[in-house]
C-alpha cells in the first residue's frame, strides 16, 4: 500500500509538491482552506520579469492535479499536527483526524491589510487601491477611477506593510519593487498618456532580469521613480488623491495629486499557518514566518520529524522560488520516507 502524505495548503507550493510526490507513487491528500486551489496566482494577470500570462502557470498547476494519486479536501484547514513515532495525526477544521506517514505544510502567506496603515487612507478614501486590486483591473482590461474615468496620473507606494517597525514587519517582502515596476509598465501600455510615479525607499531588484525590467521602465516607458516615503494620502475637494512625500534625493518635500494611488502591499505569514504553528509546536522566526531547521542545509525541514515546509510559509518568495522550494520539500519527504 502506498504511503500517505498530507499537504496543508493547495496553493502553488502545495500543488507542486503534491504533483511531484504523486509521480513518485505516493498517495497524496491536499487540504485546502478555500473552495478552489491555486492560491494567490489565481488573481494575477501577468508575471514578472517577462510578463508572461499568469494563465500559463495556472494551467500548469491545474495539470499537476490530474494525477490519480492526488485527492483534495476543499473548504478545510489543518488545525493541528501531532507526531506519534511511526505516523502523524492531522486534525482538520471539519473535526476529522487523519493519519499520514509525512506532512508538508504549504499554508502560504496573507497579503498585508493596507487599512492598518491609516496614513495611506485605504478603505477611507476613494481611488486608493492595492496591487492585487490593480491586477483585477488588468484582468478586466479596464483601469478606471471610482468616477469611471481613465486616470491621468497614477502613483505607486512601495513597502506598504514591509520593512515597517510600526506594524511589526521588519522583513522585506522581496517582490513588491518588481511588482510595482511590472504594473507601472502595464499601466503605461494601457494608458499611454498617463503620468506614472513610483515612490520607493530602496529599489530591491534581486532576481534575474529584474534590474533590466527596472531599466526598461525608466528608459522605454518613462516611469518616474522618486526615492522618498509617502507620509500621508487623502482626498481633495475635486475627488483626486493628494499625497505628501519627501524626495530624499532632491532634498525637498513634495505634494502631488494623483487620480489613482496603488499600495504595494507585502507578505505576512498566513493566519492559518500561524494558528497551525502555535497548535502544533512549530518554531517561528522574528518575522513570524515558520522557521526551518537549518537555513543553509535543511530549508524544508521543520522542528518535528516527518513534517516539512514548502513555499512562502517560511519566507516571502516569488513563484519561481516557490516552485523550486516545493520540489525540494517533495524530495526531502521522499528521502525521509525511504529511510523509515
Amino acid at each position: 500500500m502506498a504511503k500517505h502524505i498530507i499537504i496543508a495548503g493547495g496553493g502553488t507550493a502545495g500543488i507542486e509538491a503534491a504533483g511531484t510526490l504523486a509521480e513518485l507513487g505516493y498517495s497524496v491528500s491536499i487540504i485546502e482552506k478555500d473552495k478552489s486551489t491555486g492560491g494567490h496566482v489565481n488573481r494575477w494577470h501577468a508575471l514578472f520579469p517577462d510578463r508572461r500570462p499568469a494563465e500559463e502557470v495556472r494551467h500548469y498547476l491545474s495539470h499537476r492535479l490530474k494525477n490519480k494519486n492526488i485527492s483534495i479536501l476543499h473548504n478545510t484547514t489543518v488545525d493541528r499536527i501531532k507526531h506519534h513515532g511511526h505516523f502523524l495525526s492531522v486534525e482538520t477544521s471539519g473535526g476529522e483526524t487523519l493519519e499520514a506517514d509525512a506532512v508538508i505544510v504549504a499554508t502560504g502567506f496573507d497579503i498585508f491589510d493596507a487599512s492598518r496603515k491609516e496614513e495611506y487612507g485605504y478603505g477611507i478614501y476613494d481611488d486608493i487601491i492595492t496591487a492585487p486590486e490593480l491586477e483585477d483591473m488588468f484582468n478586466a482590461r479596464s483601469i478606471l477611477t471610482s468616477a469611471g474615468k481613465k486616470p491621468e496620473r497614477i502613483g505607486f507606494i512601495h513597502c506598504v506593510g514591509s520593512r515597517d517597525e510600526k506594524v511589526c514587519n521588519n522583513h522585506c517582502s522581496k517582490v513588491c519593487c518588481v511588482t510595482a515596476v511590472k504594473q507601472a509598465i502595464e499601466a503605461r501600455e494601457s494608458l499611454p498618456d498617463c503620468e506614472i510615479f513610483c515612490f520607493y525607499m530602496d529599489m530591491r531588484m534581486f532576481g534575474p532580469y529584474y534590474e533590466e525590467l527596472y531599466r526598461q521602465a525608466q528608459e522605454v516607458y518613462n516611469i518616474n521613480f522618486i526615492r522618498g516615503k509617502v507620509s500621508e494620502a487623502s482626498n481633495t475637494i475635486n475627488k483626486r488623491v493628494t499625497i505628501k512625500v519627501e524626495d530624499t534625493l532632491a532634498g525637498r518635500p513634495l505634494k502631488m495629486e494623483v487620480d489613482l494611488l496603488v499600495l504595494m502591499t507585502g507578505m505576512e505569514v498566513s493566519r492559518s499557518g500561524a494558528k497551525l504553528a502555535e497548535a502544533s509546536g512549530f518554531t517561528s522566526g522574528k518575522n513570524r514566518f515558520l522557521s526551518v531547521a537549518d537555513n543553509h542545509l535543511h530549508g524544508n525541514r521543520s522542528n518535528i520529524p516527518g513534517v516539512f515546509y514548502a513555499g512562502t510559509c517560511t519566507a516571502p518568495m516569488n513563484i519561481t522560488d516557490t516552485i523550486s522550494h516545493a520540489r525540494s520539500a517533495a524530495m526531502e519527504t521522499n528521502n525521509y520516507l525511504a529511510g523509515k
